[in-house]
This record gives structure tokens, C-alpha cells and sequence, in this order.
């Protein structure tokens, strides 16, 4: 049986813009993605520490070094900039093959810098 089990994290973010005239997304810079191991179109879940919001959207990939996050789209009005976010993607694997697996966390300070 496959279950669904955390495969990676972007934790603390801070929104750096949100822009409710696109189709819809978030957008995160290309480095830190590649440090997650997350890519372009992967579904995640976005939780909102500020104000408790949880929802789903998709990674676009944003401009290497501006340690942007963008909220875009619908998912621009459950976020302010400023707010605190954790970014979560997700792996379907079998309770077997979880125990084995460590899910890479990254961790970003106030200005989106990795720590």
C-alpha cells in the first residue's frame, strides 16, 4: 500500500509579494527550490503561520538569488507579504520504504537566506 509521507520542506519563508492578477501559484526562487529538492509544477501545500491558512497550489520557479515567494492567483488572498509560510511536497511510498527515508528541511531566516 502506498501512503503519502513528507518528502520536503521549505520552512519559515517570508511572502515577499503577492499578485492576484495571475493565473495562480507560488512563485519560489530557483535555488532554494533545487536546495528542497522541489521543481517546477510540484504540488505543495502552503501553511500560512500568520494566520492559520492551509492550502494547495504549484511551484513556479522564480529568479535564481531574489529569495522570492510570491503568492499568486487565489492563493494571493490567503497571504499577506511579510507572513510566515511553511512550503510542503509530499512522496507516495510504502510504510516499509518511510522508514528508511529522511525528507529534506530547509530552513530560512528572516530574509529568505538559507540556515
Amino acid at each position: 500500500m502506498l501512503l503519502d509521507y513528507l518528502y520536503s520542506k521549505i520552512h519559515r519563508a517570508t511572502v515577499t509579494d503577492a499578485n492576484l492578477n495571475y493565473v495562480g501559484s507560488i512563485t519560489i526562487d530557483e535555488e532554494i527550490l533545487e536546495k528542497a529538492n522541489m521543481t517546477e509544477g510540484l504540488k505543495v501545500d502552503i501553511l500560512n503561520i500568520n494566520n492559520g491558512e492551509r492550502f494547495q497550489t504549484y511551484i513556479i520557479a522564480g529568479t535564481r538569488g531574489n529569495k522570492d515567494f510570491c503568492l499568486n492567483g487565489a492563493a494571493a488572498r490567503k497571504a499577506q507579504i511579510g507572513d510566515k509560510i511553511i512550503i510542503c511536497a509530499y512522496a507516495q511510498m510504502t510504510p516499509d520504504e518511510a522508514k528508511s527515508f529522511k525528507p529534506t528541511i530547509v530552513q530560512l531566516n528572516d530574509n529568505n537566506i538559507i540556515i
